[in-house]
């Protein structure tokens, strides 16, 4: 019992990475279907570190632009959205949700589009 008490937040943190680990993993295994059904892929990493890399047919539009630039962003058909980590996509997810779209998924890293544009 006093592991537990002793290393609680270590643990927690672990567990906040397994948890965006796997949620990442399912989306990624949905993005096929994601996109049968038209879905727009997001990136909300800054435009420089898009421009050093990214996936063909991402949409590049930075987190700190979202909120203004909404209304590029269809909300009729799901929106897949990702970053370097998973983090700011998860911000945008929020903000998305926030702001009625209903079918919002945050694949986490970009690099995951780029796996499955390879795969496919």
């Amino acid at each position: 019992m006093n592991f537990f008490k002793e290393y609680w937040p270590l643990l927690a943190v672990a567990a906040w990475f397994g948890y965006k680990w796997w949620a990442a993993r399912r989306v990624k295994a949905m993005l096929p279907r994601l996109l049968a059904q038209g879905a727009t892929l997001v990136d909300v990493r800054t435009m420089a570190e898009f421009a050093q890399a990214n996936a063909p047919g991402t949409r590049n539009i930075p987190l700190q632009e979202l909120a203004g630039r909404l209304n590029e962003i269809p909300r009729t058909v799901p929106v897949v959205v990702g970053c370097a980590s998973g983090t700011r996509s998860g911000m945008a997810k929020l903000l998305l949700k926030k702001n009625g779209y209903i079918q919002v998924h945050n694949i986490g890293a970009w690099r995951n589009f780029l796996d499955h544009a390879r795969d496919s």
